[in-house]
């Protein structure tokens, strides 16, 4: 599919043009990210109007979870544009079915707020839902956010996953206090998902 379309808008082009080199696919690419979204978004648009056809990719996971693509979707959407959906991987759901935890109802939370005060505030909420909580962090907000879960949800264990379906993937079970502790200890790499169970 990726050398059928006539652009391929991606998080990184980097990233992109060295997976698609591996599968021989020489189709243009053009970045669409979080800091370009606003400026970049309706130029997609233009060229779908246009009949051209464009994918959206992302470095990892699923466009549009807990991504700007959302945005281009919706865009896409509303001027009668069908979008099609090819299931790849999802940190998301990787994370439920290897946690072992019961998935039949969960909250996905995506990113916590950045400010401490309201991270803390978001987490309380989120206790009292009792309901599993699946939460993405970052590796420079990795060791704030498990401090907050531990003071909020104390010694529950949690799964601390990292770089899911990629070449350095980690899943572990401990409580808060212990996954900060062990990551503390050496450089802190990678994007995580975490999976709060409920009581």
């Amino acid at each position: 599919m990726l050398g059928e379309v006539d652009v391929i808008a991606c998080e990184d082009t980097r990233r992109t043009r060295t997976l698609l080199a591996r599968h021989g696919i020489r189709t243009p690419t053009v970045s669409y990210f979080e800091h370009n979204k606003l400026r970049r978004g309706p130029e997609l648009l233009r060229l779908l109007t246009a009949g051209r056809s464009v994918a959206l990719v992302t470095d990892a996971g699923t466009p549009g979870v807990s991504d700007p693509g959302f945005l281009l979707v919706r865009e896409a959407r509303a001027a009668g544009i069908p979008v099609v959906p090819v299931p790849g991987p999802s940190a998301l759901v990787a994370a439920l079915s290897a946690a072992g935890v019961p998935a039949d109802r969960f909250v996905f939370e995506g990113f916590l707020p950045s400010r401490p005060g309201r991270r803390r505030n978001r987490l309380r909420a989120l206790r009292e839902l009792e309901t599993t909580v699946v939460l993405y962090e970052s590796p420079h907000r990795i060791l704030a956010t498990l401090e907050a879960i531990g003071e909020i949800f104390g010694d529950r264990p949690i799964v601390v996953a990292r770089e899911l379906t990629k070449q350095f993937e980690e899943i572990a079970v401990a409580p808060a206090h212990e996954h900060r502790a062990r990551l503390a200890a050496g450089p802190v790499r990678g994007e995580f998902t975490l999976v709060i169970p409920a009581r």
